[in-house]
């Protein structure tokens, strides 16, 4: 007589399956909802040594600035519904699938199951949606235009709704924004934006454990991360903003990863054994914008002056002995890998062409520009140009900022004279259009009407081919206008030490960090 009691004492055999059968419920999608690999804990440490101070606002996808900076942290702390990642930009993460209607009008997301936040509680489609509202960033408010309504049918399906159909709603959605970065809703509004800063929890592969600032932030391993869990128990950043300091820290192995190392010291580092250098050519050009260009009362406003300073740089001389030749010179605000790019003509160093433009603008002797406005953390390129342009008779006072609060201050219209800015942030040269040259972009401190019309006409065509032509045509008045003066590509140099087996830098093209940090491992035995 059958039972369905079973002796605990007894070993009860079952039947094997056969490979056909293990081949049918994989297919079927049964073996990966209902087993997952053994996963060995994570054990070890792995420190980077950052070259800027870190931020709150940065573990808060809601206020994402529109620069790659805070995905530096977005990666480990969190996770997107959608995501860049190695081999593809736009890759779903916390969605299990996404289907874009044949019209363009919605775009579908199916929530993966059975993902938690670091707390313990499922996200679910009224988190997605919390997200994508609370998103105050860069573009939130052109990108809100777009969506008519977000439509949460049942309780793993999220539908945006688009007034018009809009080919670049994927990229603002995985990258350029961050309003696929998924945050818990009850928690949030538990603890308040100030708590949430102070206590971040995300759905990331690791968890916030401290921060002290201007000193460290420390992350530990979630082991209920759905992707894979991460072989490295604990993350930390040092903040270390002085470079020389940095490589040190690094060669007597305080650090194993150290960022944004140049010139003579990535010479040293090349030559030392054990170290590693990582050079990569990321997605973010530098420039000189002319903020006040648009004001008939400064020398910027002539546009022979602008092109005083855009002759006057010495790209391939800077780039030699800052990044051992490794920036690109593209000549362009656009990266040059980009959907939509064209590739301006050279711009020739010649300092005396800058010195005829000056003198036919009025300026024979030179100038008195005022301030030189600059992210610290690369001063030393600052100093560089701002060589290049006293040499030329443009004299201007070097003004260094914090990151954070550099990029707050330059979002805000806060700076006059010079400005030197660059963004890797994801996207196409339509996003960089929108952020840095469209009236009502984060960083626009002035707009021609011309190229405001050609920027409204991409946005509503579909045509990809049509679309390339507008774009390339509000490239080449950039840069007929000389609305900026270019600088480089940036080739960002790391260092890496001897325990670490992978430090996940350029496993995804153009992202200057580690990313994503489930990839990180040390050696066997570090």
């Amino acid at each position: 007589m059958n039972s369905s009691r079973r002796d605990p004492g007894t070993q009860v055999s079952t039947p094997r399956a056969t490979r056909r059968e293990l081949m049918g419920l994989a297919a079927l999608g049964i073996l990966a909802a209902g087993t997952r690999p053994a996963r060995a804990n994570p054990e070890g440490q792995v420190v980077w040594a950052s070259h800027i101070s870190l931020a709150p606002t940065w573990f808060d996808p809601a206020e994402t600035p529109g620069l790659i900076t805070p995905f530096m942290l977005y990666y480990a702390l969190h996770d997107g519904l959608v995501k860049p990642m190695p081999g593809k930009t736009h890759e779903p993460c916390l969605a299990q699938s996404y289907t874009p209607s044949a019209d363009g009008l919605s775009h579908e997301f199916v929530l993966r199951e059975g993902v938690t936040f670091h707390n313990g509680e499922p996200v679910t489609v009224e988190d997605v949606k919390f997200s994508f509202e609370r998103y105050r960033g860069n573009a939130a408010a052109f990108f809100h235009s777009k969506v008519a309504s977000v439509e949460t049918p049942d309780a793993k399906r999220i539908i945006f709704h688009l007034h018009k159909p809009w080919l670049d709603f994927l990229t603002y959605f995985s990258g350029v924004t961050g309003a696929a970065w998924i945050v818990p809703k009850k928690y949030v509004e538990s603890v308040g934006e100030d708590g949430f800063k102070k206590a971040p929890i995300g759905a990331g592969p690791y968890k916030f454990v401290s921060f002290n600032p201007g000193v460290e932030l420390v992350m530990e391993a979630f082991d209920g991360y759905w992707r894979k869990t991460p072989t490295v128990k604990r993350l930390v950043w040092k903040v270390i903003p002085d470079e020389t300091t940095r490589l040190a820290a690094l060669k007597r192995g305080e650090v194993d990863i150290a960022y944004s190392i140049r010139g003579e010291l990535a010479e040293e580092l090349r030559r030392t054994p054990g170290l590693t250098l990582k050079p990569v050519v990321i997605n973010s050009p530098f420039w000189i914008y002319f903020p006040d260009q648009w004001d008939p009362k400064s020398p910027f406003h002539d546009a022979r002056v602008r092109q005083a300073v855009t002759v006057a740089l010495d790209r391939d001389g800077i780039n030699q002995a800052l990044t051992l030749g490794f920036s690109k010179i593209n000549y362009s605000i656009v990266p040059y890998n980009y959907e939509y790019y064209w590739q301006p003509p050279k711009i020739a160093y010649d300092p005396d062409r800058a010195r005829a433009l000056l003198a036919e603008a009025g300026f024979k002797g030179g100038l008195d520009a005022g301030e030189y406005y600059c992210d610290s953390s690369y001063s030393n390129l600052a100093e560089a140009v701002v060589n290049n342009l006293v040499d030329v008779g443009i004299r201007v006072k070097l003004r260094p900022i914090e990151r954070a609060a550099f990029n707050q201050g330059y979002a805000d219209k806060k700076y006059r004279d010079l400005v030197q800015g660059g963004s890797g942030a994801f996207g196409n040269a339509a996003t960089r259009m929108e952020s840095f040259i469209a009236k009502g972009g984060t960083y626009v401190y002035g707009n021609y009407p011309e190229l405001d019309a050609l920027f409204a006409q991409q946005v509503d065509e579909t045509d990809r081919p049509k679309r390339e032509a507008i774009l390339h045509k509000m490239q080449q008045i950039i840069h007929e206008q000389t609305i900026y003066a270019p600088i480089w590509q940036l080739g960002f140099l790391n260092g890496q030490g001897p325990r670490i087996g992978e430090s996940a830098i350029g496993l995804m093209p153009g992202h200057p960090y580690s990313a994503p940090y489930e990839e990180v491992r040390l050696k066997s035995g570090a």
